[in-house]
C-alpha cells in the first residue's frame, strides 16, 4: 500500500465527504427554500435515476477508452461546479437540474475505484484493498456528518456546499496524480470477483449498487417474467424481485426521513448529528456482519436482517412523533441504527448469495438485471414516499415501507425454498 501506484486511494476520503455531504444537505436545503416532501422525493428520484444512467454511460466509456484518470477529473470538476452552483441558488427549481447532474457524475468514482483496485494490486490482495477503500469511504461519510453537525450550528446549509466544493477540489488534486497504467483490466472482470461484488454492496448510498457490466435486454429478464406467468425457471428470479421490494421499501423510509425530522422542527445540526450516529453504527457493523454471516450462513443472515429493518421503520412510524426532546432523539437514533444494522447484514449476505446463484459465465448479464431491479426499487420508493405523505401522512408512509419489506421477505422465502429444492434434486 506504500507504493506510489496506490496513492490514488486517498481521493476516496475527500470525495466521499463531498458526496455524503451533498446527499444530506440538498434535501435540507430544499426544505430551507420552502420545499416539502413532494419536492424532496422528486429530487431524490431523479438523482438516482441519473445515477443509474451514469453507471451505464461511464461503464461504456471505461470499457472503450480505459480513461480512468480523465473520467475522475471530468466528473470531479462537474461535481465541484455543482457545489458552487448550489451556493448561489435562491430558488428550488435549479436544484432539480443540479441533483441529477451530481448523481450522474458521482457514480463514476465507484467504477473507477473498482478498476484501479484490480489494476494496481495482485489477485490475492484484492480483498484487502477493497476493504481499505470501504473503510476510507466510511470515514468520508463520518467526516461529512461531523462537519455538517458542527457547521450547521453557525451557518445554514448553503454555506456547507462550499465545504463540499473544497473536499471535491482536494479529490480532484489527488486524482490528477494518477499515473497511466500499462495494464488494463476489463470492467466485466469485476463480475467474476466476489471482492468486487461485495465492494459494490458494502456502501450505504443506493447508487453504489448500480453496476452494468452488460446492459440487459428483455430476454435477460426471462426468470422474472416466468415467475409473473406462474412458472419458476430459476430461483434467482425470486431473488431479483425480493431485492426490488427491499430497495423499494427501504428508499420510502430514507426519502421521507429528512423531511420527517424537519416536520418535527429538528435543527439541521441535529439532523446531521443523527446521521453521524447512524454512520458510526454502519462503521461498527461493517466489521461484525461478515462474522455473523460466516457463522449462520447467508440465507439465515438475510432473514435476520429483515427484523431490525422492519422494526426501524415501525419505530419511525409509530413512536418518534409521539415524544419530544431527548425521548424523540432516542427513538430517532434507535430507528436509524436498526435500519443500517439490517441494511449492512442484508447487502453483505445478498452479495454472496447473488454470486453463488448466478450461473457461471452469466455474471455480467445477471448483475445488470439485479442493478436494474435495484434502480427501479429506489426510483419507485422515492416517488412513493412523496405521494403517500402528501395524500396521507408520514405514519402511512412508514407503514407502506414496512408492508413492502414484508413482501420482500415473502419473495426471499420463495427463493430459499426453491434453492433448497434444487439442491435436494441435484
Amino acid at each position: 500500500m506504500d507504493s506510489e501506484s496506490k496513492r490514488w486511494i486517498w481521493f476516496i476520503l475527500p470525495i466521499n465527504i463531498a458526496a455524503e455531504g451533498l446527499h444530506t444537505a440538498i434535501p435540507l436545503f430544499v426544505i430551507h427554500l420552502g420545499g416539502g416532501i413532494s419536492e424532496v422525493s422528486i429530487m431524490i428520484a431523479i438523482h438516482y435515476g441519473a445515477a443509474a444512467l451514469g453507471s451505464i454511460v461511464w461503464g461504456k466509456v471505461l470499457d472503450r477508452y480505459h480513461a480512468k484518470k480523465a473520467v475522475l477529473l471530468s466528473s470531479f470538476s462537474v461535481i465541484l461546479l455543482c457545489c458552487v452552483w448550489l451556493y448561489f441558488v435562491n430558488d428550488i427549481e435549479p436544484i432539480f437540474a443540479i441533483s441529477p447532474i451530481a448523481g450522474f457524475f458521482l457514480t463514476a468514482r465507484g467504477q473507477v475505484t473498482q478498476m484501479l483496485v484490480m489494476e494496481t494490486s495482485k489477485n490475492n490482495e484484492w480483498g484487502r484493498l477493497f476493504a481499505r477503500t470501504s473503510i476510507l469511504s466510511t470515514f468520508g461519510s463520518l467526516g461529512a456528518m461531523l462537519i455538517g453537525a458542527v457547521w450547521s450550528l453557525y451557518f445554514d446549509s448553503r454555506q456547507y456546499f462550499m465545504i463540499c466544493a473544497l473536499s471535491t477540489g482536494i479529490a480532484l488534486a489527488i486524482s490528477s496524480q494518477i499515473t497511466k497504467s500499462n495494464f488494463h483490466i476489463e470492467r466485466h472482470t469485476i463480475a467474476h470477483s466476489v471482492y468486487g461484488i461485495q465492494h459494490i454492496f458494502s456502501h450505504f448510498r443506493m447508487h453504489h449498487h448500480f453496476v452494468f457490466p452488460k446492459i440487459p435486454n428483455i430476454h435477460d429478464y426471462k426468470h422474472i417474467i416466468s415467475i409473473l406467468k406462474g412458472k419458476v425457471s430459476h430461483e434467482i428470479g425470486f431473488l431479483f424481485l425480493a431485492n426490488l421490494l427491499f430497495y423499494f421499501g427501504s428508499n420510502i423510509y430514507f426519502t421521507a426521513l429528512t423531511p420527517f425530522f424537519k416536520s418535527l422542527h429538528l435543527s439541521d445540526s441535529t439532523v446531521f448529528t443523527l446521521y453521524l450516529i447512524q454512520t458510526c453504527m454502519m462503521a461498527a457493523i461493517f466489521f461484525v456482519a461478515p462474522k455473523l454471516i460466516s457463522r449462520v450462513g447467508e440465507e439465515k443472515s438475510t432473514m435476520v436482517a429483515y427484523i431490525p429493518r422492519i422494526l426501524g421503520v415501525l419505530i419511525a412510524g409509530f413512536l418518534i412523533s409521539l415524544f419530544s426532546g431527548y425521548a424523540l432523539l432516542a427513538f430517532a437514533m434507535l430507528s436509524m441504527c436498526l435500519m443500517v444494522v439490517g441494511f449492512s447484514i442484508f447487502t453483505t449476505a445478498n452479495s454472496v448469495l447473488l454470486f453463488k446463484t448466478i450461473p457461471k459465465g452469466f455474471e455480467g448479464t445477471y448483475l445488470g438485471v439485479n442493478s436494474s431491479m435495484v434502480g427501479m426499487g429506489v426510483f419507485a420508493g422515492a416517488l412513493t414516499a412523496g405521494v403517500i405523505t402528501v395524500h396521507w401522512n408520514y405514519m402511512a408512509t412508514f407503514v407502506a415501507s414496512s408492508v413492502i419489506l414484508v413482501g420482500s421477505i415473502v419473495l426471499f422465502r420463495f427463493y430459499s425454498h426453491h434453492r433448497l429444492s434444487e439442491k435436494a434434486m441435484s
